[in-house]
């Protein structure tokens, strides 16, 4: 039952990512909404699954490499809708679908394998709150990412006053620079809040608050980017072309630390996010 409902959320979601891609060549409204509600439908559906999962489970099903990558992209979609219901960016979910979809599959691949915890740190309320916080992070780090894209390409087209098919269908660039500074503002408390509760997780699950981990190690690191890319923006006042690149260096950084450490490093510390 709960392949179904992973399979059929996949689907939906491939589905929302055409529509949006037909959306963005004709700029079609009724064809926007369209593929608006089936992003709603897959967000809803993903939930359904994430639900089962526990119920099935009976402990919070962020206990490996399918489960987070998976989580990573049902975040990622209620938070770019939250954010598509306060802001008005055009074409945003052209560019986010395709990130949601691509995360999907790479859940559909990747491994199941659980981690290898007592059964008193599985129920531990440090590790959903820890995972869930540490991932809903990554997936604003995932909105700035997607606004820095269409922040360069429209940035291209203006300079090189070649005004063809981004210059018609992006946002302007003041517009995109909020959409990174909000991304941001959201994110990264998340980020340091979620640093904090894999902290004290860590403590219970380990006996100390830090080991120096290497995926402790590149959190830390995100953390530090995407501290100097706020500083730089409030004290230097770092806007437009400098800020779009740090958000993309810094989601760099996160899916590294998310699949990267695991790959080079193996099973060195938690697969359930990429913070603490």
């Amino acid at each position: 039952m709960n392949e179904l409902l992973f399979g059929a959320t996949l689907l939906i979601y491939i589905l929302s990512t055409a529509t949006y891609a037909v959306y963005f060549f004709s700029q079609r409204k009724d064809v926007r909404a369209t593929a608006r509600a089936i992003l709603v439908g897959g967000g809803i559906l993903h939930t359904f699954y994430f639900v089962a999962c526990y119920l099935d489970g009976g402990h919070t099903p962020l206990l490996n490499q399918h489960e987070a990558v998976s989580f990573f992209s049902w975040s990622l979609t209620w938070g770019y809708l939250s954010f598509h219901w306060r802001y008005n960016v055009r074409n945003f979910g052209s560019f986010v679908s395709p990130l949601i979809t691509g995360l999907m599959v790479v859940a559909a691949f990747a491994s199941r394998q659980d981690m290898p915890l007592t059964a008193a740190l599985m129920k531990s309320p440090w590790l959903p709150i820890h995972a869930s916080i540490a991932i809903m992070a990554n997936a604003f780090f995932a909105l700035a990412f997607c606004g820095g894209l269409m922040y360069l390409l429209q940035e291209r087209e203006l300079k090189e006053k070649r005004f063809g098919m981004f210059y018609s269908r992006l946002p302007s660039l003041d517009s995109l620079d909020n959409l990174n500074h909000h991304c941001l503002a959201v994110g990264f408390p998340l980020l340091t809040l979620g640093i904090i509760t894999g902290a004290i997780w860590a403590k219970q699950a380990f006996g100390t608050f830090w080991q120096w981990h290497p995926k402790q190690t590149w959190t830390l690191i995100t953390w530090f980017i995407y501290a100097g890319l706020l500083h730089q923006r409030f004290t230097v006042g770092w806007r437009g072309r400098r800020a779009a690149i740090m958000a993309i260096v810094g989601f760099l950084a996160v899916a590294f630390t998310l699949w990267g450490v695991t790959y080079f490093y193996g099973w060195v510390h938690t697969n359930v996010s990429s913070s603490g």
